[in-house]
């Protein structure tokens, strides 16, 4: 399966990964109106110091904690990604504390959000490698 992984050496740090993720999952088709004055929710995130940048998001791990830990069921593998059923998700977040990669962030009603490959949002590969200036994120099988 493809995922998407990072080379943190390629890496600027300049966050465009997160815009166009929040730009891609807003569901809106103009990314001023989409990002213009509101809090972003991303569900990706750029983390690092000095001059070390990486981004973070799902791994969509073979055994993932996340979804043994849901106690709505709303986090499910289908086909080898982990997804969340929004109207499942009663925002209790044991999944964010679940995650080993921090992977997981609290969505714009409070419940759980993370990457799911934008495969519901027809960009055809992932936001954030269109996203990415330097193409230090790709989506790939490894």
């Amino acid at each position: 399966m493809k995922r998407v992984y990072v080379n943190e050496e390629w890496c600027l740090g300049c966050h465009s990964c997160e815009y166009n993720c929040a730009f891609a999952n807003s569901g809106l088709s103009d990314m001023v109106k989409a990002l213009k004055g509101k809090k972003l929710f991303p569900r990706i995130s750029v983390n690092g110091k000095d001059k070390i940048s990486f981004a973070v998001s799902c791994r969509h791990c073979d055994d993932p904690l996340c979804v043994k830990c849901c106690i709505s069921g709303a986090l499910h593998i289908d086909e080898g990604r982990v997804c969340i059923d929004k109207t499942k998700c009663v925002g209790c977040l044991s999944c964010m504390m679940a995650c080993p990669y921090g992977a997981l962030s609290v969505s714009e009603n409070g419940t759980a959000q993370k990457c799911e490959l934008c495969l519901e949002n027809a960009c055809g590969e992932p936001a954030c490698v269109k996203g990415c200036p330097n193409r230090a994120i790709v989506y790939e099988e490894r």
